[in-house]
């Protein structure tokens, strides 16, 4: 499965990294704000997407919203620091899927993708 880690912080994208690959996916494509996001999206067509909020140029509820008006079916998790209800409901109607709070576990973001991948399944 391909996964597309969208997130400012390289940092951030390397410990999502080595998250899934102690999952075992190893076919991950990266970019760093919501507009490279959009390209390498239609480049790459991702199975997954794992999407922070707060980045430059095009943050993470702009690039959903963009993205939501070609592909309404590719799973999208948000993983942000944005933990306030009012946001994560914002989040839930321009079409994310599921929602993890930085800092996350590594078994709280295996446990929402089953979820957010069990739900598509059904």
């Amino acid at each position: 499965m391909k996964i597309m880690l969208v997130d400012d912080s390289r940092t951030m994208r390397n410990i999502q990294k080595n998250v899934l690959a102690q999952l075992g996916h190893k076919e991950i494509v990266e970019a760093a704000d919501g507009e490279e996001a959009l390209k390498v999206a239609e480049a790459e067509s991702p199975e997954l997407i794992l999407l922070d909020w707060n980045m430059p140029k095009m943050d993470g509820l702009t690039f959903l919203k963009n993205y939501r008006l070609k592909d309404k079916t590719t799973p999208i998790i948000m993983v942000t620091t944005e933990a306030e209800k009012s946001r994560v409901i914002e989040a839930i109607k321009a079409g994310v899927n599921n929602y993890v709070i930085k800092p996350f576990t590594p078994d709280v973001l295996q446990t929402r993708i089953a979820e957010t991948l069990e739900k598509k399944a059904a």
